[in-house]
């Protein structure tokens, strides 16, 4: 008998520690189980659809799931299909990889209302997560504020602001790349509640927000009387040094030269939201779409002997998906020495019957099939019913 461990959440958390634990010991029994009938996690519903090069990393989990002893097992959630009670007391070690996909709230008037939207939410539906297929309604939205001052808040901006020529070769869903078409856009508000030395774009992204084709990036040159903090370790006081030349680059640039201006705003702290406006600790601006982009928070994780956590259901929702791959090897290192003296259980598989590699397979390739009469990476479906009549090849 071999071990046999358990990896709840199959996103690039979940994956790694596949990855890490197979690397030492290859005659593991490993079960990633996810809630989806779909695999990759954060790769699928939460990268921008059009930064197809971060999402290619499901080349590399998806040998993984090739593996003799790695079986996948979608559509089966613990808590609802079986107790994390059940799946502990039958595997020799639990990796909890389900990461956190509650958005956080701002915790001011108004950040309840309708057109205030969360990230995680907004961009599961600008890729086509089963659980959010209704979008905002965009149809009068001229003016937009993104809260945030990371990536996420550079993903709904420019995802925002691109043209359809633009979103050409992306997997947005139709439904939201149709709505984003029609809107009267005209501003987008990247809010930053500190200065833009402390902002956490990377200057890749930051610098793409230049490049838009009907979308002018611009910033108030006042601003920018600043300089990375001196304090910081030197990759982050290079990152942050190079935003602000970006920036400086964009505050060159002359407002009403293109349809849409994407302002960036520095200092610029929430207050309230009302109906049809933001109001900040430096004014009031018009903002018919709120969205969020603050971090997120996750339930809480079960506790137990053998039961470990990886990625930002362990740390918190930090870093990119690169990342999560020394977190998660760290974390295999200590699952390895956990097994190491002990014997592996014995008793009956406990899996209800899942969604397998499989049938994932059969979405995957009716995905990508649909996408190529289109041009594009795949067409994705949206529905979960659709999805399992798929994968069961009905």
């Amino acid at each position: 008998m071999t071990h046999r461990v358990a990896i709840v959440g199959a996103g690039p958390s979940g994956f790694y520690a596949v990855d890490g634990l197979l690397r030492a010991r290859p005659d593991l029994h490993i079960d990633i189980i996810d809630r989806l009938p779909t695999p990759y996690g954060l790769v699928r519903a939460g990268v921008a659809p059009d930064h197809q090069g971060t999402k290619a990393i499901v080349r590399q989990f998806e040998k993984l799931l090739q593996q003799p002893d790695v079986r996948f097992a979608g559509n089966l959630e613990v808590g609802r299909d079986l107790s994390w009670d059940e799946l502990t007391a039958a595997y020799d070690a639990t990796v909890v990889a389900t990461g956190r996909v509650l958005d956080r709230r701002l915790g001011i008037p108004g950040d309840d209302l309708p057109h205030v939207w969360g990230s995680w939410r907004f961009v599961a539906w600008l890729n086509g997560h089963p659980d959010f297929r209704a979008g905002p309604d965009l149809s009068a939205v001229r003016s937009v504020a993104v809260v945030g001052n990371g990536n996420v808040a550079l993903d709904v901006a420019r995802v925002l602001a691109k043209t359809p020529d633009e979103m050409a070769k992306s997997d947005i869903v139709a439904e939201a790349g149709a709505a984003i078409a029609a809107a009267p856009l005209a501003d987008i508000h990247v809010l930053g509640r500190r200065g833009p030395e402390h902002a956490s774009f990377t200057g890749n992204e930051l610098a793409e927000m230049g490049r838009l084709a009907r979308a002018a990036a611009v910033t108030d040159a006042a601003a920018l009387q600043v300089e990375a903090p001196a304090g910081d370790p030197t990759p982050e006081r290079l990152r942050k040094a190079k935003n602000l030349d970006i920036l400086k680059g964009f505050a060159a640039v002359p407002p009403g030269g293109k349809p849409v201006t994407v302002h960036f705003r520095f200092h610029a702290v929430p207050v309230a939201i009302r109906p049809g406006e933001i109001e900040l600790s430096t004014g009031v601006l018009p903002a018919d779409l709120v969205v969020t982009c603050i971090g997120y928070d996750g339930a809480p994780l079960p506790a137990g002997d053998g039961v470990f956590a990886v990625g930002w259901a362990r740390r918190g929702p930090s870093g990119t998906i690169p990342t999560n791959r020394a977190d998660s090897h760290a974390v295999a290192q200590q699952v390895l020495a956990y097994l190491k003296d002990r014997d592996p259980k014995s008793g009956p598989d406990i899996l209800p019957p899942a969604v397998d590699a499989a049938g994932w397979h059969r979405i995957d390739r009716h995905e990508v099939a649909a996408g190529a009469a289109q041009g594009r990476p795949r067409v994705k479906l949206t529905d979960w019913q659709a999805l399992l009549d798929i994968a069961q090849g009905d």
